[in-house]
């Protein structure tokens, strides 16, 4: 395998096992914590992340990985107008830790703020050293230590709720697993000198974090804004339910996405040095991700209850309309991981700022007036809020991009046909066991092997680029595998050879021919390095 394959499958093993822990850890503090005391913990968490967002991407992992050419003066000036930055925010929630617990009208609030703040001093040390290691593909050593912060997070978590800590227990949690990333990275490192002070580059390092970090802050907060809307006009139940929906909401994010985001901005970075087409890139991308995505969410919404109740047991039953709300409204995010890399491929950082300015505060106001309604009308508002939001980021990164409507189109309706394809088979599962005594976990193993299925099916009857790169990966994982070969070559294979032999048919003939349809400067995962 190449560098960016190994570096995928390094980055999906940590997150993968790190979900694993995340679902543990969850599932058990699901039911040592009420809705409210996990309501209270997701404010702070809220306030701690829009604090840290201020300076996290100003001078952090995006230009380090981004810069061309970097030198030992960037990552120092870097880190200390991080460092400086996350003293100033440490140094604001202390001061500013009574008056938020009298906002919310929770004094013990006080406490977990200025814990909180104690975090905001370790993530410039652990924030440089691991982009670093991510600019160097080197992502084993970060997935080790990822691993091993979360296992501590999560064991001092579990620990302390059933010490009755209440909802202090996953803040001394993450503040403990924050510290143990930070002094594995610095060990395995072994270069104090780039985490000397200096402001030598500042200007370069200034001039791109005012786009950038501007960037981060806005949309973190829109991120988190519903539940700060919550705690204020309803209570911190609220909070705790929209959480947790949210978080289930999110898996796929976990799954798929957050296992490709610490490779996309490298590699998007490196093929636009190379002069690749970036349009071609981005359209095979959305087409890939969009297959995964759409049939993934439909199915967490038709089968959220069994899901709740496996996980979070029959306490946590209320969320069930809010996450099909959710996920219905998320289908619009199927190319948000891509449009921040390539707006910094093509050199646009401002416009991603602008686009996000444009759409964000209106979809504040919708989520604000939605909040006198309840919590099920801040999930409703997403079904509007998330498809314009989508629209402007498009529009404003198709303008650099060349995109066309039709281009648009062309490259989303095999992904299109296979969701419906995939829900048909869900739907008809449903229907069929509607009248059985099935156990929740039954009802999920049988629902997920429908869907497998027919996704499947929904790849081969259209053709879908995606089934020929899974079969690439097969062999990659085959031939990596001690005595392990495959059987036939490629042009053997009845559903991809072919596809295959057509592709490099006209790839021979033109080179170019449509993004959607052609096989040129793919995104293709084997392609990246």
């Amino acid at each position: 395998m190449n560098s960016v394959q190994r570096s995928i499958l390094f980055s999906a093993v940590d997150r993968y096992a790190s979900l694993l822990v995340f679902f543990v850890t969850t599932a058990v503090l699901a039911r040592l914590l009420t809705p409210e005391e996990f309501g209270i913990f997701a404010v702070l968490n809220a306030i701690t992340v829009v604090i840290a967002a201020c300076f996290q991407e100003f001078a952090g992992g995006s230009y380090l990985v981004q810069k061309r050419v970097l030198s030992r003066a960037n990552v120092q000036t870097a880190f200390t107008i991080t460092f400086g930055m996350s003293a100033v925010g440490a140094f604001v929630l202390f001061v500013l830790a009574q008056r938020v617990a009298r906002l919310f009208e929770l004094e013990s609030l006080k406490e977990g703020i200025e814990v909180s703040a104690l975090g905001l001093l370790i993530l410039p040390f652990s924030g440089t050293i691991a982009a670093l290691f991510r600019r160097e593909m080197q992502f084993g050593t970060l997935a080790i230590c990822s691993l091993s912060s979360g296992a501590v997070a999560a064991v001092i978590s579990i620990v302390l709720a059933l010490a009755h800590f209440s909802f202090m227990a996953p803040v001394w949690g993450g503040v403990a697993g924050n510290a143990v990333l930070a002094l594995m990275l610095l060990v395995w490192r072994r270069d104090f000198g780039v985490l000397r002070l200096s402001l030598t580059e500042s200007r370069e390092i200034v001039r791109f974090g005012l786009y950038s970090g501007a960037l981060n802050l806005i949309n973190v907060f829109y991120g988190l804004a519903p539940q700060f809307f919550l705690a204020k006009i309803l209570d911190f139940s609220s909070v705790g339910l929209y959480s947790r929906a949210t978080t289930l909401t999110q898996v796929f994010d976990k799954f798929v996405t957050q296992v490709l985001n610490p490779v996309i901005m490298p590699a998007i970075v490196a093929r636009s040095k190379s002069g690749s087409d970036l349009k071609f890139i981005y359209l095979d991308a959305i087409q890939r991700l969009s297959v995964v995505q759409w049939p993934f969410l439909i199915f967490v919404a038709v089968m959220a209850r069994p899901i709740i109740l496996i996980w979070l047991g029959p306490t946590w039953l209320e969320i069930v309309p809010l996450v099909q709300l959710l996920c219905i409204s998320s289908l619009g995010l199927f190319a948000a991981c891509l449009t921040y890399p390539m707006f910094v491929a093509v050199g646009r950082v401002q416009d991603a700022l602008m686009s996000s300015l444009i759409s964000l505060p209106p979809s504040l106001i919708v989520i604000l007036g939605a909040s006198f309604f309840g919590v099920h009308a801040v999930a409703a508002s997403a079904l509007l809020t998330v498809p314009y939001q989508a629209a402007v980021a498009i529009y404003f990164l198709g303008r650099h991009l060349g995109l066309t409507p039709r281009e648009f189109a062309r490259a989303l309706w095999k992904s299109g046909a296979v969701t419906a394809l995939t829900v048909a088979g869900v739907t008809v599962f449903c229907v069929l066991s509607a009248t059985q005594s099935f156990t929740s976990i039954a009802t999920l193993m049988l629902g997920s092997s429908a869907a497998v299925l027919c996704w499947w099916l929904g790849l081969v009857t259209t053709g879908h680029p995606l089934l020929q790169e899974l079969y690439h990966a097969a062999i990659s994982l085959a031939r990596a595998a001690p005595g392990l070969r495959p059987s036939r070559p490629l042009a053997s294979h009845p559903y991809l050879g072919a596809e295959h032999a057509s592709e490099s048919k006209r790839s021979t003939r033109s080179r170019g021919s449509d993004p959607a349809s052609g096989p040129r400067q793919s995104l293709r995962l084997r392609d990246w390095g």
